[in-house]
């Protein structure tokens, strides 16, 4: 069942007074924002505002999956205890909303936790910006939203190594405290998107100084504590195929370095965790080494996001197209899958410099989102397409027709070379482990869009997780794809993403 983390907040200028509300639903297993709402309401009092945002944040969610499990984390203790049935609801104006809020999912599918204020910054500021755009009499849009950029992300305490083990660790955590009604702890995202970095610099919150925020409906309160005594709101293919093809192997395994049109299959992200505390509701997604913890020193990742090409005229052809081809541009869907990727980076505002490989199609599509984000394009030789030799051009059915002994050859061995000299998959892996070496040396701490290609994207992967060459054969990628690799000071690696496509829908 797939899991989602919904946080909502809501705020009033006045109590009652203009109010507005903020929601983000994420994946509990990425941290990857998949949708954010955020609307000026009128004259209200906060915590009307503040069930608005999880009425809003909920629906989002049902929107995306009506059958996931949901977990609600606001930084109203009033909103979080009423829901959870452990304080009464006495105020005429949230008594409908909370039942309105409990009939989107079944209360089974649904739990609350209360986090402080300044872990609930995304929704905070998407409440403001709602209030913002009421004052100068409009609502509130998507587009001109600046709340995740402007919303630092978590960095991850240190190198991952066992991946399987922390995540496992995880679901125990959650599955021994989470009962229906209850906290449960948090799934924050080791990476969500393209890469974790703080906002630009003097990117600041639109709130201004606290001020003492009266809740609306103390009455189901317990006598040994405050309803809600929170800070005002005030302020501001079917299968994959060689190279750049989308053919499949008639065996049945996805032949490696493949594009895939059929649609993302998206893989769940590196996500391992260790308790920041005795309390296991403080557990957090960060990575364990395999030997010991990290040192507290190791400084911030080299992430790589991966971003595969746009199409080009041989994508729906199904033809492999590495570096020996005619060498096409992208088409004209490619260079709106390029536009798209370019709005969605510009809104995240993490990355800080564009590197591309030689290609035609990849440095089309590196311009695209390099101007939309006003940076230059550097070239790396080294992030270029596997050769296909003789096979360039052909769809794989071609391919098995005119030389069957060497595709099964290459298919069975990474050593293998496609026919007439082309590259094998060994010394792509190869030549990218040194491209590798050389971009994280350069780019140390920063975060580094590579615009490259199947191959190379699958390669970066398999090598970070430690995979066997067959791996290539298990992935799908897609046009237009981001995946994101992140490289510490010691040599370990944690794959954060992977054929994200979300952009693109």
């Amino acid at each position: 069942m797939r899991e989602f983390i919904v946080e909502a907040d809501g705020g009033s200028r006045g109590n009652p007074g203009p109010a507005g509300y903020g929601s983000v639903v994420s994946d509990a297993a990425t941290g990857e924002t998949l949708a954010e709402a955020a609307e000026y309401i009128g004259v209200a009092t906060n915590n009307v505002a503040e069930y608005r945002g999880l009425v809003a944040g909920l629906r989002a969610a049902h929107e995306l999956d009506p059958d996931a499990a949901v977990h609600v984390r606001m930084d109203s203790k009033l909103v979080v205890e009423q829901m959870t049935g452990r304080w009464k609801i006495k105020h005429p104006a949230m008594k409908p909303l909370a039942a309105e809020a409990a009939r989107v999912f079944p209360p089974e599918r649904v739990t609350y936790e209360w986090i402080p204020r300044e872990r609930n910054k995304h929704a905070d500021r998407l409440a403001n910006e709602a209030m913002d755009a009421g004052k100068r009499g409009e609502q509130w849009s998507a587009s001109a939203s600046r709340a995740a950029l402007d919303t630092p992300r978590p960095e991850p305490a240190g190198p991952p190594a066992d991946a399987a083990a922390g995540a496992a660790r995880v679901r125990a955590a959650l599955a021994s405290t989470s009962t229906p009604g209850s906290p449960r702890p948090s799934t924050a995202a080791l990476a969500t998107g393209p890469a974790d970095a703080t906002p630009p610099s003097g990117a600041e919150p639109a709130t201004a100084p606290d001020s003492p925020r009266p809740a609306d409906d103390t009455t189901g309160a317990p006598a040994t504590g405050p309803a809600d005594a929170d800070p005002a709101r005030v302020s501001s293919g079917t299968a994959a195929e060689p190279g750049d093809t989308t053919g499949a192997p008639a065996a049945g395994a996805d032949a490696a370095g493949a594009e895939a049109d059929a649609g993302p299959a998206r893989s769940s992200a590196d996500v391992t965790a260790a308790a920041a505390d005795a309390d296991v509701r403080t557990a957090r997604t960060v990575a364990t080494p395999g030997v010991g913890w990290a040192p507290p020193d190791m400084g911030a990742p080299a992430t790589f996001v991966l971003l595969r090409h746009g199409e080009t005229p041989l994508t729906p052809q199904k033809r492999f197209s590495g570096s020996g081809g005619s060498d096409p541009s992208l088409s004209d869907i490619g260079r709106e899958q390029a536009a798209r990727v370019a709005e969605f980076l510009a809104r995240r505002g993490t990355v800080q410099a564009v590197v591309a490989s030689p290609l035609a199609r990849t440095r089309e599509t590196a311009r695209i989102v390099a101007a939309r984000l006003g940076l230059e394009v550097a070239v790396e030789d080294g992030l270029q397409e596997t050769d296909f030799g003789a096979w360039e051009g052909l769809t794989f059915g071609e391919v098995r027709e005119r030389h069957p002994d060497d595709l099964n050859a290459w298919l069975s061995s990474p050593d293998a070379e496609p026919t007439g000299g082309g590259e094998s998959f060994a010394a792509t892996a190869d030549r990218i482990a040194a491209t590798r070496d050389k971009l994280t040396a350069a780019y140390a701490g920063r975060t580094v869009l590579l615009v490259t290609h199947v191959t190379p994207i699958k390669t970066f992967v398999r090598l970070a997780l430690g995979a066997p060459p067959e791996a290539l054969f298990r992935m799908e990628l897609s046009a237009a794809s981001l995946s994101a690799v992140a490289y510490y000071a010691d040599g370990n690696a944690s794959v954060r993403l992977f054929n994200e496509t979300s952009h693109l829908r």
